[in-house]
């Protein structure tokens, strides 16, 4: 069918041309125009977009890798998170017997000041226990260490790593930026676990007669929340919270600090000696880790840094166990710090403030050894760097 069309020029006095039908061959050809124009349109418009991204630096596909860098950063998260722990408990287990008998010095345990200060009063002191209860007794209040140390361990390691990289924007001293993030990851960490350890504390000063039961932990719990020292009983818990952290800053940042320098010593000055071989990592199928150490050398490397730290921070750690455990004796005394540092000042002078940093020694070694070495090794094995 033919539609008449008119020219608009008739009505402004022109000379119009004869007027004509238009035919379905001319609507058919104005349809594919207007299709090719809509397609044009739409290829400008995506051109443009690639321009625009192209000039952000941005891939085509920038909102899928966006997902994938975010999943990326979650298992991260997540691995690092997991690995922490399992490397604190598996420290923790080791020297648990140690870390008992450490307690029982620092808080001036009656039944074992006898040892103190005597030629391997670490080993009477622990054989003591094993005569009288047994490898549970070197073992007391280990189950609160491990639901301590897991949360404990694993937002620690995994904090630091996160840390690191935002201070690594901020601060270009790298020894600075490693102190500041080994001591925040402790502050966080330690507010996290603080109870716990206050429990943990509790279940190891305590020293029940031979054949007895040791308390379990909702019992020593339960204690420590109707000690009258406090209007709020959840507030017994956080006896020696300020002091912890007060220790905890120069404990957890001479601990990353040292760790961090004697690796990287390690991976640049010694690297023929302390480097895993580049063949031997390909055939183990580990990418990422470019620097991994030899095992000699990551246990040599945590075991000083647990030394350097512990003797930075035994003092804070001495104060803090006695105002722990103060409530075993008087459940209505509120202690202070600066009384305890009068008391052991008074009684053993400067002195004092280290009993037991020996067995601190013994025990912070291998304990910083294994964690640092078994995080490292899990790090490797699920090749992450």
């Amino acid at each position: 069918m033919a539609i008449p069309i008119v020219d608009k020029r008739v009505g402004a006095g022109l000379d119009a041309p004869p007027v004509r039908a238009q035919t379905d061959d001319d609507t058919a050809a104005r349809a594919g125009y207007n299709t090719a124009a809509r397609q044009n349109s739409s290829a400008l418009a995506f051109a443009g977009d690639e321009a625009v991204n192209g000039d952000l630096g941005l891939p085509d596909n920038s909102i899928s890798d966006t997902t994938k860098t975010f999943t990326e950063k979650s298992q991260y998260l997540a691995k690092t998170l997991v690995i922490g722990g399992v490397a604190g408990c598996t420290a923790k287990t080791v020297v648990a017997p140690l870390d008992r008998v450490k307690i029982l010095f620092q808080t001036h345990n009656a039944k074992f000041t006898k040892y103190t200060g005597t030629h391997f009063g670490l080993f009477k002191a622990g054989a003591a226990i094993y005569r009288e209860h047994g490898v549970r007794g070197l073992f007391q209040g280990h189950s609160m260490q491990l639901a301590r140390i897991f949360p404990y361990a694993a937002i620690k390691f995994m904090t630091y790593e996160q840390l690191k990289v935002i201070l690594g924007r901020h601060v270009h001293d790298q020894h600075v930026r490693n102190f500041l993030a080994g001591s925040l990851c402790g502050v966080i960490s330690v507010s996290v676990s603080y109870p716990l350890d206050m429990i943990r504390v509790r279940m190891a000063y305590i020293t029940p007669t031979a054949g007895v039961r040791a308390e379990r932990v909702r019992v020593v719990a339960k204690m420590i929340y109707q000690e009258k020292a406090h209007q709020f009983g959840i507030l017994n818990f956080f006896r020696g919270f300020p002091v912890s952290l007060m220790g905890i800053v120069p404990y957890g940042g001479v601990s990353f600090l040292t760790h961090e320098y004697l690796t990287a010593l390690a991976r640049s000055r010694f690297a023929n000696i302390a480097v895993i071989p580049a063949s031997t990592r390909q055939e183990s199928g580990r990418r990422r880790k470019v620097h991994e150490l030899k095992a000699w050398a990551e246990l040599t490397a945590g075991g000083i840094s647990g030394v350097v730290a512990q003797t930075a921070s035994y003092p804070f750690e001495l104060v803090r166990r006695r105002m722990q455990i103060v409530g075993a004796h008087s459940p209505a005394t509120r202690s202070s710090a600066i009384q305890i540092v009068r008391d052991v000042w008074s009684t053993a002078g400067l002195r004092g403030f280290f009993v037991g940093l020996t067995i601190g020694y013994v025990k912070v070694v291998p304990m910083f050894a294994i964690s640092f070495y078994t995080y490292e090794k899990l790090k490797a094995v699920f090749d992450l760097e």
